[in-house]
């Protein structure tokens, strides 16, 4: 499990991202991996997984 701090969301088209706590890049995040209602700078747990796109961050609870 991730931890990381919401850099951005957009309501309307249904992602954002993440930056995690390590220093390492943004994770890219789509609506349909959160378990809460998230807002710019809120603290989150978040797994991840590796697709031909990049990183998408998966099961996003607020921490």
């Amino acid at each position: 499990m991730n931890t990381g701090k919401i850099k951005f969301f957009n309501e309307t088209k249904g992602f954002g991202f993440i930056t995690p706590e390590d220093g390492s890049a943004d994770v890219f995040v789509h609506v349909s991996a959160l378990k809460n209602q998230v807002s710019e700078g809120d603290v989150v747990t978040y797994d991840v997984e590796r697709t031909p796109k990049g990183i998408n961050a998966t099961n996003v609870k607020l921490a």
